[in-house]
């Protein structure tokens, strides 16, 4: 079961056009990463999703429900982390909870119960001090223990992760894998190290469509090429390595830095066996031979230049 769907999305600001027909959808129990350039159109995506902006033109279903401009009955499927969320810095992270859920009218002895399970879950449990005191990545996780404290079937994420240092960051995706047991998540980033530590499924979004989706596999078998590369001792040996008329039968292409040659291979096995065959041959021994997958990085620079 798809949790959301997005069919013909268009949306336009003046002459602007930053959705163009856009269409994705997103499984139930994976997290999928909405990925894209600054100034993509993935913040307008979401803000459609919630009912907060006017699409021109297509459909938005949350759990086979239609979002209308306006109409939030949709969003009780929906748990919201912004880029930058805001909070009162005067409370405790309990106390902030505790006023999220009267809002939404849970029950006290509930809010009570899930403010301390989602505290837990985020690492805030025994933080006792003000919010206003809180780091960046604290109010992130907080924000986490927020957007779920209605149990939601679909989490938006915008770019949890894009001002966190390191470790902020993998406290985050951490937090976001264990998040995974409970509902959908939808993680919007540009970021795409943290797309490939979490994501079940990708969408590359360019010029106000997904120009590329799959499983972060499939789009690595698929639509870019591994990389082999030598490395050697003296510019002499990478100059003899490199100018081996066998180099020129490969289907690849071929670039030096400094002592190193890194051909990429849309057939690495039998590019790795030609290597180690001229090498052989030539008497030539290198410092380093290695092989590696495409990275995300290189299938998205490839789809969207």
């Amino acid at each position: 079961m798809d949790i959301l769907t997005i069919v013909g999305l268009e949306k336009s600001f003046g002459n602007q056009r930053v959705l163009d027909g856009l269409s994705f959808s997103v499984p139930e129990g994976s997290i999928y990463g909405f990925i894209g350039k600054n100034g993509s159109g993935k913040t307008t995506t979401m803000k459609v999703i919630l009912g907060l902006l006017q699409a021109d033109a297509g459909e938005i279903s949350v759990c086979g429900e239609k979002v209308h401009y306006g109409d939030t009955r949709t969003n009780r499927f929906i748990g919201y982390l912004p880029d930058v969320p805001e909070f009162y810095g005067f409370m405790t992270a309990n106390e902030y909870l505790r006023l999220c859920g009267e809002i939404t009218g849970m029950p006290s002895t509930l809010i009570q119960t899930k403010s301390e399970e989602l505290l837990v879950l985020v690492g805030l449990a025994d933080v006792k001090k003000r919010i206003g005191t809180f780091s960046r990545g604290m109010k992130q996780r907080l924000g986490i223990a927020q957007a779920l404290l209605n149990e939601p079937r679909l989490l938006i994420c915008d770019e949890p992760t894009s001002a966190l240092d390191p470790i902020g960051r993998k406290e985050i995706l951490d937090i976001l894998l264990k998040v995974k047991e409970r509902t959908t998540v939808l993680f919007s980033t540009h970021v795409l190290t943290d797309v490939e530590a979490i994501c079940d499924r990708v969408g590359i979004l360019d010029g106000g469509k997904i120009v590329l989706t799959g499983s972060v596999s499939e789009l690595k078998k698929t639509h870019s090429r591994h990389s082999c590369t030598v490395t050697f001792r003296t510019p002499a040996d990478a100059a003899v390595f490199q100018t081996d008329p066998r180099m020129s039968t490969m289907k690849t292409s071929l670039s030096a830095k400094d002592y190193s040659i890194s051909i990429q291979a849309t057939e690495p096995e039998q590019t790795m066996a030609l290597i180690i065959r001229i090498l052989s041959e030539t008497g030539l021994v290198p410092l380093r031979l290695e092989t590696a997958e495409p990275k995300l990085e290189d299938i998205f620079l490839e789809v969207v230049q």
